[in-house]
């Protein structure tokens, strides 16, 4: 790894801990020319799925999306980031677990409510209202119904 300080190629791992639940590895290295130390991640790069959109049109599968309707949903609400990231980890361990090329977002749709409904009920009814577009306060009603079921 080269050393993002100095540019050297010899820098050296001093200590290596899991993170996310074994999902990545966190490496503390140093360089052995300037002596300054970085942090870097490792993960094992999977092939997700395609996204069919319900336009029908296909895109790349994309983290980032998912990340920011997650944290939309969960905004000021009493859930940590570590929570949130292994919602994430769930998220993408089940699309690639389907074994298939292509989901359509309504797919992941249900897997983000499903962790939302165990991370945060609130949270849960937000992302709903936007994901299943109620129009009144009966569809809120009859959702709220539904999570205490």
């Amino acid at each position: 790894m080269h050393c993002p300080f100095c540019e050297a190629q010899d820098t050296k791992v001093i200590d290596s801990r899991l993170v996310a639940d074994g999902a990545s590895v966190r490496r503390r290295r140093e360089c052995a020319d300037c002596g300054e130390r970085f942090t870097t991640f490792e993960m094992a790069e999977l092939i997700m799925p395609r996204v069919i959109k319900s336009d029908g049109t296909r895109e790349p599968f994309n983290e980032d999306k998912l990340r920011n309707g997650l944290l939309r949903a969960l905004e000021k609400r009493p859930v940590g980031i570590e929570a949130i990231e292994q919602a994430i980890n769930q998220v993408k361990a089940s699309l690639r677990a389907t074994g298939e090329r292509e989901v359509t977002s309504q797919f992941i749709g249900g897997l983000v409510m499903e962790q939302l409904k165990s991370l945060d009920k609130v949270a849960y009814i937000r992302f709903a209202s936007v994901y299943r577009a109620f129009t009144d306060i009966r569809e809120f009603g009859e959702e709220i119904a539904r999570l205490n079921d």
